[in-house]
Formats: C-alpha cells, sequence, structure tokens
C-alpha cells in the first residue's frame, strides 16, 4: 500500500512536471500515473505525435519537445510518433478549411528529417526514448478500422469547436478530417501512453484519445497542453508556411537574427517557453532593456541548439551586418554563367537562398537587393556580368553571396 509520503511525493512531481502548461487533465490524473508507474517498478509512457507535414522542426515544436525533455530528465520513456499516416489525412486542429493532400514522398522525406532533428532537444538513449511512425499500426485491415470507428459517435466529434463553427456556418467537414482525431487517439492506444502532450490547440484530440482508450480496454492517459508560441511577426502561430518561424537548424547567425526582430511584446512568452524563466526587463539594477534582453535570448538559442562558440559568432556577425553595416567575414560564393553579357539575378537568387523566382523579383522591386554599395532599382533584373563580378550580393537583412562568373 502506497503511504502519505509516497503520495506527497508523486504529487510535488507531478507538479513540477506541469509547470508551463495550460491544462493537467484530468485533474490529479498525472501523480496518480506516477504512483502507478512507481508501483510497477517502471518509467511513465510519454507519447507526442507530429505530423511531417514540413520539413523542418521550428521553435513552436521546440515548447513540447523541451516539455518532453523534462519527462526524460525525471526518468521517463519518451515515444515520439511521426505521423506518417496522419499526415495523409491532415490535421484540421485550427482549420476553417481542409488542409492540402501531401504526397507519400513529401511526407516520407519530411519524416526523415523530424526524428533528426528532434534529436538535438530530446535524450537519444532508447532507455528514454522510443521513435515510432503511425504507419506502424495505421495500415490497417478494414475490420480493425470498423472497430475504431464504433469507439466515436459523430455528435462528440461535432462538440469540437473547428468542426462545430463550420457545421454551423454551412460549411463541408470532410469524412477524412471526422476520422483524424479517432486515428490520433489510436496512436495512444498502440504504444499504451501513460501521458500525452500536445499544444492547446490539440486538446480536443488528446481528450478523445482517453475514450478511445477506454473503448479499448486501457487505462486512460493524463494529458498535459502547452501554449501556443507566437512566431517572429508577434500575431500569428509559429509556421513554417507562414514564414515566421525559426527553425532549430536555422544556420547560428540567421537564428540570431530572426531573433532579434521579435516584437518586444512577445519576449516574454519565449523567455517562459523556451528558457523556463521571466524576462529581467527594466530601468533597475541587473535588469535589461528589451534590446539587450533579445540579445540575450538569441546567444542562449544559438547555443542550445548550436553551442556557445556558435552563439559568440553569430552575434559578431549581427553586429558587423546590422549595427555597423558591414558586410560579414565570410560570405559563401555564388557561380554564375553569363548569359547574353548579363546575370538574371531572380534565377540565381532563387537557387542560392531556396527563394521562389517570384519572391526574387518582388524583393528586387521592393529596394530590398543590393549589389555592391547599391540598391538595385524596380525592375533590374538583369545585370551586366563585368558589374556583378566579384560584388557581394545582399539579399533582405540577413542572406549574403559573392558572386563570380565561371
Amino acid at each position: 500500500m502506497p503511504n502519505a509520503d509516497d503520495a506527497g511525493a508523486d504529487a510535488r512531481i507531478a507538479q513540477q512536471l506541469a509547470i508551463g502548461a495550460v491544462d493537467s487533465l484530468p485533474a490529479g490524473a498525472l501523480a496518480q500515473k506516477l504512483a502507478i508507474a512507481r508501483a510497477e517498478r517502471r518509467p511513465l509512457r510519454v507519447k507526442l505525435g507530429i505530423d511531417p507535414t514540413a520539413p523542418d522542426i521550428h521553435l513552436g515544436h521546440a515548447v513540447v519537445l523541451g516539455k518532453l525533455r523534462q519527462f526524460q530528465d525525471a526518468g521517463h520513456r519518451v515515444v515520439l510518433i511521426v505521423g506518417d499516416y496522419t499526415a495523409r489525412v491532415g490535421d484540421p486542429s485550427g482549420r476553417s478549411t481542409l488542409r492540402p493532400m501531401l504526397s507519400e514522398r513529401e511526407i516520407d522525406a519530411n519524416a526523415a528529417t523530424f526524428h533528426e532533428q528532434a534529436l538535438k532537444i530530446l535524450d537519444p538513449d532508447p532507455g528514454l526514448l522510443e521513435l515510432r511512425r503511425n504507419g506502424e499500426w495505421l495500415d490497417m485491415a478494414v475490420v480493425e478500422l470498423l472497430a475504431l470507428l464504433r469507439t466515436t459517435t459523430v455528435a462528440q466529434l461535432l462538440e469540437r469547436d473547428d468542426f462545430s463553427k463550420r457545421w454551423s456556418a454551412g460549411e463541408p467537414i470532410s469524412m477524412l478530417e471526422l476520422l483524424y482525431p479517432l486515428l490520433q487517439g489510436y496512436d495512444s492506444v498502440a504504444i499504451h501512453a501513460d501521458v500525452e502532450l500536445g499544444g492547446t490547440d490539440q486538446k480536443f484530440n488528446l481528450l478523445l484519445g482517453r475514450d478511445i482508450q477506454r473503448a479499448y480496454g486501457q487505462p486512460e492517459q493524463a494529458i498535459l497542453t502547452m501554449p501556443i508560441l507566437v512566431g517572429i511577426d508577434g500575431h500569428q502561430k509559429m509556421s513554417k508556411s507562414l514564414g515566421n518561424e525559426i527553425g532549430v537548424t536555422d544556420p547560428p547567425e540567421e537564428m540570431y537574427g530572426k531573433t532579434m526582430a521579435i516584437p518586444d511584446a512577445a519576449l516574454g512568452d519565449y523567455y517562459r517557453l523556451l528558457l523556463h524563466r521571466e524576462p529581467a526587463l527594466g530601468d533597475g539594477p541587473g535588469e535589461l532593456s528589451a534590446r539587450d534582453a533579445k540579445r540575450a535570448l538569441a546567444r542562449e538559442l544559438v547555443a542550445w541548439l548550436h553551442s556557445p562558440a556558435a552563439a559568440e559568432r553569430a552575434e559578431r556577425h549581427f553586429d558587423r551586418v546590422f549595427v555597423q553595416r558591414g558586410v560579414p567575414d565570410e560570405v559563401a560564393e555564388a557561380p554564375f554563367e553569363c548569359v547574353d553579357g548579363s546575370v538574371h539575378l531572380p534565377a540565381l537568387i532563387a537557387s542560392e537562398f531556396g527563394l521562389s523566382r517570384s519572391q526574387a523579383r518582388r524583393l528586387i522591386d521592393q529596394g530590398a537587393v543590393t549589389l555592391g554599395e547599391l540598391e538595385l532599382a524596380p525592375g533590374e533584373h538583369d545585370v551586366a556580368c563585368e558589374r556583378a563580378d566579384g560584388l557581394v550580393l545582399k539579399v533582405g537583412r540577413r542572406r549574403f553571396c559573392r558572386l563570380r562568373a565561371r
């Protein structure tokens, strides 16, 4: 029989593990899971599912990955599920329309990068980390799918805020979207999850996972929901598709520079969700201005995801380029072919910096591209090879290359 000291310890550990979470549901469930795991002399199985709808993990993902790392540091086993099958359906969370369908090749390519990038944050120890894809169990026979469908009613699914608003407005809801929460819930059944983590936008899915576990005769998972990190625009959820993300594999200089672009009003959230402390903002002794607090945040993020040495180099780069308005010490060379005596800059910019040609043309027309010391004029898309050869091309605030004619 557990004693009062054990119960008190479980409650304190549960409270510590839930720090920063918006919801820890049901009340007391995490402490109960800890007590059961202690009695059975095993670690908790803590689940996170991520759909590989984009090729890179960003700091929005790092919020919940950081919470997973805290469970690992406490000795528990994390089960990271890359949703290669649920990505074929598309998570309707926060959506007013059906997500576009990704190809199998895109999903597989994205999934391959997710595992690698997640290990920048998670402990790779096999005793603390289990990497899975839900295609392992969601490629099920029709009889198994029908059994899953019997666990949930349409009325339950329409209670979801996203669905109820669209239903009330007479907007279509696909059967695929209705199926998504069931598939995510079945993930919990397949890996026998004790705890599931997710963003606040996943609360319905996580709670439905408890219902589905119960329907399959399993103990119901406890859930923790984590806050949503706003992007560097300061308004919308961080997302690669919105272009407001800081990727965990961004080069140090780019990571530092993007962090410096965070609006002052969002600083508190970045400190709390990523560094797990409040920023020391103010005018008093030992307190920092918003600019200095951003610099400290940028240094810590680069040191965490790269190295302290990389953070020092990134800060020097930022000061040289943005404070002193100079060119970085090291600039990659971009060879180009002369065609009729000129180089077509939108094509070169697109190939060097991963932009589309239309984006490159817009940047030139907006005055955001400099060749040497001169800003390119609107419509100046083709430049004489003799003029371009050897000069530094600056695109936006953080992209540089030195042009070399072949």
